[in-house]
């Protein structure tokens, strides 16, 4: 089997599908029923039950292969691995649970959201449709599943075409189907009714030779959610402790004759170890202090949120705690194969181990170079009804993703100065100041953009061309602009709200980035309150008194990020769509400049 797996998966790819579908055939051969409660010769049973328990997490809608590699250590040296694509994930799933007749797929959150342009110009429902072909069983929603509000969340789940963001749903499938698995929110709780917006758990039962286990899984959301999404999408809704939350449902599961208890969270954190390493070295991280108050009948805890990979024994961190915690990194380039086994008289497990596989599917060349496909670990075909998805909607998006907007003088990233600006930040922030400047868009004298919105670089070709494509990776949020009249006052609490509000700390200070002709200077080791100084508008210092129009995105309007301040203001005007005001801002002035990063001082007064 082994040389099977090492071999052939250079070829074509029709060449790489029989290739994988051997590989499929001969594991199910050697490893079905390793282990399973089956008659023995003597007409016993045998005391065990193994079950696959297949966990990935943070696919953000990443239909086509990310272009990421993975490094493996092998006799030769480290070898680089191109990982990803969702046509070759499905066939990696199918290869995992070829294993055996007992599986179960799970995600713990942001499926979808901040998702490539390919899902997210069709609102996600090509990533819904995709996993849909991969027959998983549950996904536990994570912050970016409410990008779009709870409202568009719950469409995605049911199906149907109502509309509740600014594009148009069912633009190919008519009608959207919606998931066919289920969505779990345990700890995500309407204010009104005390009710759950989704289903807290699942259950599912694997029976054979007349013994039946059950898995029982809890879905939580990291509770931190209305920190990190538009305030409005989750309006009505309260996020709970996710521990206690898990700690309550163990109860309920064991009623229902769950044996096995998996807890699927979209929070995490991070190790030291390598993606193939199942080591605890250096676990820290939001995760811990939530493990430390898990009931330890926990079994599995499934995590994400940090699209950090990750296998921990956690018993070894805290015997009382006796968790696998285990993460699949991010956008489809991992899936953890975790296997175990349940004794069938205690019902209870009696081992467990797992693995982070990588989703090799297909060569690329990027920033590293080429990366060509490797025999150091299985590559995986591409899964035709997987495929197919993916080429339809393809076919739809190309033509305006190609489309040019205009040119650029040079790279725009994302990458912070050391007051914690960037070229990009600053660039969509004066677009927006243009788009709303006239007195009839909204007067806008100063413009306001958060980091968190810019979800990837605008680089230019070798002739300096833009596409729209580009420019939909970097804002693919779909925001309104919103311009409101702030006093001085209010604009010096907003920025010192970076610093000391929610999770906006000294040590993780969110900078805003701010269009040209303001300035201003922080000092971090003020305290809270005058860390802020030296605001410029225009060339004329901002007095607390001043008043000023600014413009910002429908997040920041509703006090995303933290910034509460930024939901007051005066005179309300809404715009457009940011996405709209960056391409405006293109047509207008190509070759569009790099800003330089000096609006903003960091130091000492």
């Amino acid at each position: 089997m082994r040389s099977l797996l090492a071999q052939g998966f250079m070829g074509s790819q029709r060449g790489r599908r029989k290739v994988a579908l051997a590989m499929v055939a001969t594991l199910g051969a050697l490893l079905a029923g390793c282990g399973t409660a089956l008659p023995t010769g003597d007409g016993r049973t045998s005391q065990h039950i193994d079950i696959t328990l297949i966990g990935f997490n943070d696919l953000h809608g990443n239909l086509e292969p990310p272009r990421m590699a993975h490094t493996v250590q092998t006799a030769a040296g480290p070898v680089s691995v191109p990982a990803g694509g969702m046509a070759y994930f499905a066939s990696a799933i199918a290869a995992l649970k070829a294993r055996g007749q007992h599986h179960a797929v799970v995600s713990a959150g942001d499926m979808v959201g901040a998702s490539p342009l390919l899902s997210s110009l069709f609102l996600d429902e090509p990533t819904i449709e995709a996993v849909n072909a991969m027959q998983i069983d549950f996904n536990a929603v994570g912050n970016h599943e409410f990008d779009r509000g709870w409202r568009e969340l719950l469409r995605l789940q049911h199906g149907g075409c109502e509309k509740f963001t600014a594009r148009q749903p069912c633009q190919i499938s008519q009608p959207f189907v919606g998931a066919r698995f289920g969505f779990l929110a345990a700890n995500t709780v309407r204010t009104e009714d005390g009710r759950t917006l989704l289903p807290a758990t699942g259950i599912k039962r694997f029976t054979e030779g007349g013994v039946t286990v059950t898995l029982g899984v809890i879905g939580l959301t990291l509770q931190a959610t209305p920190t990190m999404v538009s305030p409005s999408g989750v309006a009505g809704l309260r996020f709970e402790d996710e521990a206690a939350t898990a700690n309550a449902l163990i109860p309920q599961l064991r009623a229902q004759g769950a044996d096995v208890i998996a807890v699927v969270i979209h929070e995490g954190g991070g190790t030291t170890a390598g993606v193939q390493e199942t080591s605890c070295a250096g676990l820290s991280g939001d995760i811990v202090p939530i493990l430390e108050r898990l009931d330890p009948a926990v079994d599995v805890v499934v995590s994400g949120h940090t699209h950090q990979a990750y296998v921990c024994d956690y018993g070894r961190v805290n015997p009382a705690k006796p968790f696998l915690l285990t993460s699949a990194g991010q956008y489809g380039t991992l899936l953890t194969d975790i296997q175990l086994r349940v004794d069938t008289r205690t019902r209870r497990v009696v081992h467990k181990a797992a693995r982070n596989v990588i989703v090799q599917g297909e060569a690329f060349t990027g920033s590293q170079g080429h990366v060509p496909l490797t025999s150091a670990v299985p590559s995986f075909a591409a899964d035709p009804q997987v495929q197919k998805v993916i080429d339809t909607y393809r076919a739809a998006a190309v033509p305006l993703a190609q489309r040019p907007v205009g040119q650029a003088a040079g790279a725009l990233r994302r990458t912070p100065a050391p007051s914690l600006e960037s070229a990009l930040g600053n660039l969509v922030a004066d677009a927006q100041l243009h788009a709303t400047r006239a007195p009839e868009q909204g007067g806008a004298q100063l413009s306001l953009m958060n980091p968190g919105g810019l979800r990837a670089d605008l680089v230019p070709d070798e002739q300096g061309l833009v596409r729209y494509g580009q420019l939909y990776a970097v804002q693919p949020f779909g925001n309104q602009l919103v311009v409101k009249t702030f006093t001085g006052a209010q604009i010096k609490a907003a920025l010192e709200q970076q610093f000391a509000s929610g999770s906006n700390t000294v040590q993780r200070p969110r900078v805003l980035l701010v269009s040209a002709g303001f300035s201003y200077r922080y000092d971090l080791t003020q305290p809270v309150g005058a860390r802020i100084s030296h605001m410029v508008l225009n060339g004329t210092p901002l007095h607390d008194d001043a008043q000023v129009r600014v413009v910002m995105s429908s997040y920041l309007d509703s006090g995303g990020d933290n910034f509460t301040v930024l939901a007051e203001g005066r005179d309300r005007v809404v715009g457009g769509l940011d996405l709209d005001a960056l391409e405006a801002y293109f047509r207008a002035h190509s070759p569009v400049p790099v800003p330089a990063t000096d609006r903003i001082t960091r130091g000492a007064r």
